[in-house]
């Protein structure tokens, strides 16, 4: 049903219904404005189990993690608390994260079958108390809530589908903040999807910067950054990392024509248009 509406209509209906009073989790509820799958046990566990592998830490040995933008569910304060997180940082751009108490118990339940030992959350009577039991903190200012992690005192970093999400003008930033708070023998995990999320093409890269950078186009829901994998990747060589692709997915062909883009972006190199989706690990130097 999806891909039957146009790129164009979805940014009309999502520019005019971000302006209406209504509060976030009924949008979510609706399913118009959601912020991933992370308040379904099964995908939750494995996003964690994916970056968690890719840390090279191992099970029980004690780390303090960060997740950047957690989304609709503090899902991984109880996974991260299952592997051995002595603490975990959550940090997103708003409080999207559900207050319902049987998200996050599903979620032990399912780990619990796994033979993990999550916190026992049997007692936890409100999202506070939920953050206490799985040794958690959750910062919802974005780049504010990032400075003010101490420096040097995080073992793992992870996020999916996150990173294209953050304002152009903010990456480097973020990602100079991530390298001060990451241990100098710290790693971080990052799947990044440079699709439109307006359906899966490169329709955002039709329209010119000074108005998809806008704070009315960003904040509408659609925003992603559209740096592509080699502006990332230098970005995170100036913020103090080294970098090493794990996974690459590429399409066959450019599934918008180049010639419907806006005309800064006609000279982008085509073996980087065709990258959809990226795995990366980030080691400082």
């Amino acid at each position: 049903m999806r891909e039957l509406v146009p790129w164009w209509t979805r940014i009309a209906v999502k520019l005019v219904l971000s302006r209406l009073p209504v509060a976030y989790a009924l949008w979510r509820k609706l399913n118009l404005f959601g912020h991933g799958a992370m308040d379904q046990a099964d995908y939750a566990v494995r996003v964690f189990q994916q970056h968690f592998a890719q840390s090279g830490l191992a099970v029980g040995e004690g780390f303090v993690g960060l997740e950047l933008g957690p989304g609709d569910s503090l899902a991984s304060a109880v996974i991260a608390a299952a592997y051995g997180a002595t603490h975990v940082h959550l940090v997103d751009a708003g409080a999207f994260a559900t207050t319902d108490l049987a998200v996050y118990r599903r979620i032990a339940h399912h780990l619990l079958t796994r033979c993990m030992k999550p916190p026992n959350l049997d007692g936890v009577s409100d999202v506070d108390g939920l953050l206490t039991a799985c040794r958690a903190s959750y910062g919802t200012r974005g780049l504010a809530s990032l400075r003010m992690i101490p420096t040097a005192s995080v073992d793992f970093i992870w996020s999916h589908a996150v990173l294209e999400h953050i304002r152009r003008r903010e990456f480097l930033d973020f990602m100079r903040e991530t390298r001060r708070i990451l241990k100098n023998d710290g790693v971080c995990s990052h799947e990044i999807d440079l699709r439109d999320h307006l359906g899966g093409s490169l329709n955002n890269m039709r329209i010119p910067s000074r108005w998809w950078e806008a704070d009315w186009m960003a904040r509408s829901g659609f925003y992603t950054n559209r740096l592509r994998s080699s502006e990332m990747i230098r970005a995170f060589e100036s913020a103090g990392f080294s970098t090493g692709i794990v996974a690459m997915k590429r399409w066959q062909n450019m599934p918008t024509p180049r010639h419907a883009f806006a005309e800064e972006f006609q000279g982008l190199d085509a073996e980087e248009l065709l990258v959809q989706v990226f795995d990366v690990v980030l080691n400082p130097v």
